[in-house]
């Protein structure tokens, strides 16, 4: 018996330095006690979520503390923030939140995760985002929650105003959402509007300006084979189609909306139809203006007569400059693994990375709108073709279609200025 007590003890005391045995076999990374520092979403999201996670890995590996510190709301803002502090090489921070676009282009700053990440593990995600995760052979993200736009609608409304399915094209939806605010408004709430979307001057406008351009034939930006596809005929009456809503179906403000803005609206039961990620689904159920008075469908056809959504999500990345990897890379692999993407998915109603989980029945009655064929079908954008330079085609590409939006710029001019502008830009 001693003898065997010996060997176990030098069985664990062979382990290579730094290595954990967490109860459940789950490599820690460390033995030590450590801190690290993980940017989150911001406030009115998911922190709950965020919370309920933490907590769980400290049951796994509780010499782990992980400070959670809420990130921007606006995409530009958190992409500008990381890149100030990964240019001084700040190790503040440890785990990040990586947009789906921006591997390619935080390649250089975040942690090969290819020798930390069981092969398992990755094999379990949905192929199709480990390939946007690896740059160069690098496996510099993993993927925890998909996105794409999807439309809200109230189905209390429809019904009262004749209606017996949701809008199949854009005319449809203006032209429902019109009956539906001038009827309310005539029962008495001025506050009430048929449309409420993202038309502030940032990447959310990129995903809905290319959802109207790809559903109205009119091209994807930048095709995967490096065409630009902006100065159309197609494109341009998209456009102009959305710059009708402001300040008819949409309130004036909406060209200063993002995501939390439309749904503050929509929550407050003060709109028939909003576009927006699955994320909003269970928040919206929990709200008491409209609770379960809703439904959600594909968003509505453009002329080409097939509605388009676009790919979003969120993927966990480990800065190169962190101080504690080892411990930084645990928490991305623990919290985008299938034991925690399904509480995660369910908590945030965020179809999960995970193939297998989709056919959970936890996950079918949390999210009965999303399976594998649904986030299949949803549009890139063009992050891969452009590779770094993407932060500059999407911004080029949201300020021209909001100067079409605000109607400070006449659509087929913007859109002759944009193009020469992405020419410019990607040398072509």
């Amino acid at each position: 018996m001693r003898r065997i007590m010996f060997l176990v003890l030098v069985l664990l005391l062979a382990l290579p330095l730094g290595m954990s045995m967490a109860q459940d076999g789950f490599d820690c990374g460390t033995t030590e006690d450590v801190t690290i520092t993980y940017i989150g979403d911001p406030a009115g999201t998911h922190p709950l979520a965020e919370a309920a996670t933490i907590e769980r890995f400290k049951e796994v590996c509780p010499n782990i503390t992980v400070e959670r510190v809420e990130g921007s709301a606006n995409g530009q803002d958190l992409l500008a923030s990381y890149l100030t502090a990964f240019e001084a090489e700040s190790p503040d921070f440890d785990v990040i939140r990586v947009d789906v676009i921006w591997p390619g282009l935080l390649a250089n700053h975040l942690l090969d995760l290819t020798s930390y990440v069981p092969q398992a593990q990755v094999d379990s995600y949905l192929p199709a985002l480990v390939i946007n995760d690896t740059v160069d052979g690098a496996l510099v993200a993993l993927p925890l929650r998909i996105g794409f736009g999807m439309l809200y609608y109230r189905t209390d409304l429809l019904e009262k105003y004749g209606y017996d399915a949701p809008p199949a094209t854009w005319d449809e939806l203006a032209e429902m959402a019109q009956v539906i605010q001038d009827g309310e408004r005539a029962e008495g709430n001025p506050d009430f509007w048929g449309f409420v979307w993202q038309g502030n001057s940032y990447e959310g406008l990129t995903c809905d300006a290319l959802e109207w351009q790809i559903s109205n034939g009119g091209g994807y930006i930048v095709s995967p084979d490096g065409e630009i596809q902006v100065n159309t005929p197609e494109a341009a009456a998209a456009f102009e189609r959305a710059a009708s809503w402001v300040g008819t179906i949409s309130p004036d403000g909406v060209i200063g909306y993002a995501e939390e803005d439309a749904r503050a609206v929509w929550h407050a039961g003060n709109a028939a139809f909003m576009r927006n990620w699955p994320y909003a689904y269970t928040s919206s159920l929990d709200s008491e203006a409209i609770g379960d008075t809703f439904d959600v469908a594909p968003l509505p056809a453009g002329d080409s007569g097939v509605g388009a959504s676009v790919l979003g999500g969120w993927h966990i990345g480990v800065s190169r400059y962190s101080e504690n990897p080892a411990a930084a890379a645990a928490f991305a692999i623990y919290m985008t693994s299938a034991e925690n993407q399904k509480h995660y998915s369910i908590d945030t109603s965020s179809p999960p990375a995970v193939f297998d989980l989709y056919a959970d029945p936890d996950i079918q009655a949390a999210m009965p709108f999303s399976s594998p064929e649904v986030v299949a079908v949803a549009n890139a954008r063009p992050s891969t073709v452009t590779a770094d330079k993407y932060n500059e085609v999407s911004t080029l590409y949201f300020t021209a279609v909001h100067s079409i939006l605000t109607g400070e710029e006449d659509a087929d001019v913007a859109l002759e200025l944009l193009e020469l502008d992405l020419k410019e830009l990607l040398g072509k």
